[in-house]
């Protein structure tokens, strides 16, 4: 590992804190350098707060120093008025003569620009250190910007032999199929709190009347995405408590949405790529991820336009004999681990 790679995998390291919380900036961290020793540093802070290359300018406890160090950064800083003043600007005036940066931000903001002005300030840059590393930590903010949608994750628990759910009698209670162990279910609500939207349909919260909140782990609940395209769930249900954002894909003209608080319809209409329609409307709210939690008709949904990232696989011990079949699914399978009891598959699309 050179030297910029050390450095630039820290600023890796330090990014990860931000997840969850720096939406819709991305996560990125930061360290400033002297004679090959950290003498600050930082990553970004919750929305609103402090970018990555202030926390770690402002660390530094000697800042005659900056005068003969280097700043190392994951991704490109901003050159822009947004919140905070731009980032790039504060490197200057700081005097700090070398940037070495991760990656490029392609938003189109930045674009560049920050770099250009880096460079027409007299800063000599580094660019290109690490940089599918750094594109990974902010696969959700590439994506958004990238690809005008967010970052999707399919998540299900199938059974030892791959049924999602058992046959279940009518008048059966109104709750979850446990498949997964205890501790693969809390490691979905920190999966909940990293990410900026949960989607179900609308067989799903009828079975289950999920609370799709964050209540086994510390951190901010998603916004709830549900489909319901003749506006079948019963209004009574923890979806539509107020307690959380909820956005209800519907076709159905309601007065739902002056009766329940927190609750926004969105209509669509459901003959056509319901998928795509969803993209669009959450692209344009500024929802930069989101996790599929199912059914298994609208995960086959987002399989079937592939319009997915990534699938979160868990596989418990249970064996149903008959049941909800789990969606097939091609992929490349990048990652392989065991919770317990549950083995965990993560798959990405072989494009």
């Amino acid at each position: 590992m050179t030297q910029h790679e050390k450095y630039i995998s820290r600023c890796i390291q330090l990014s990860k804190s931000g997840l969850g919380t720096t939406r819709p900036n991305p996560m990125v961290g930061c360290v400033v350098v002297h004679d090959d020793t950290i003498i600050g540093e930082g990553f970004t802070s919750p929305y609103g707060g402090n970018h990555a290359e202030v926390n770690a300018i402002e660390s530094v406890e000697n800042k005659e120093l900056l005068v003969n160090s280097i700043i190392y950064v994951s991704l490109e800083p901003c050159s822009h008025f947004g919140k905070t003043p731009p980032c790039a600007h504060l490197i200057v005036k700081s005097k700090i003569p070398k940037v070495v940066i991760g990656v490029i931000d392609d938003n189109e903001l930045v674009g560049g620009k920050g770099v250009q002005y880096l460079k027409d300030n007299g800063c000599e840059v580094v660019v290109g250190v690490l940089e599918d590393e750094c594109k990974e930590v902010n696969k959700r903010f590439f994506t958004y910007h990238n690809k005008k949608r967010p970052y999707i994750i399919l998540k299900w628990a199938e059974s030892k032999d791959g049924f999602i759910d058992e046959i279940r009698k009518e008048d059966a209670e109104k709750k979850p199929t446990w498949i997964s162990n205890g501790y693969s279910q809390q490691l979905v609500h920190k999966w909940r709190s990293e990410e900026h939207a949960i989607l179900v349909g609308t067989n799903t919260v009828i079975t289950d009347n999920p609370k799709l909140n964050v209540r086994k782990w510390v951190g901010q609940d998603p916004v709830r995405v549900v489909l319901d395209n003749s506006m079948r769930i019963p209004h009574d249900f923890h979806v539509f408590d107020g307690s959380i954002k909820t956005i209800v894909f519907t076709s159905s003209k309601s007065h739902f949405e002056d009766e329940k608080e927190n609750v926004v319809l969105k209509y669509i209409d459901y003959t056509k790529s319901v998928p795509n329609q969803i993209c669009k409307v959450l692209y344009e709210n500024n929802i930069q991820s989101m996790i599929v939690e199912g059914g298994a008709q609208t995960l086959l949904g987002f399989l079937n336009e592939d319009l997915w990232d990534e699938a979160r696989i868990f596989v418990g011990d249970k064996v149903f004999g008959e049941g909800l079949s789990a969606p097939n699914i091609e992929g490349v399978l990048c990652d392989f681990q065991k919770v317990g009891s549950d083995i965990i598959k993560i798959i990405k699309p072989r494009n």
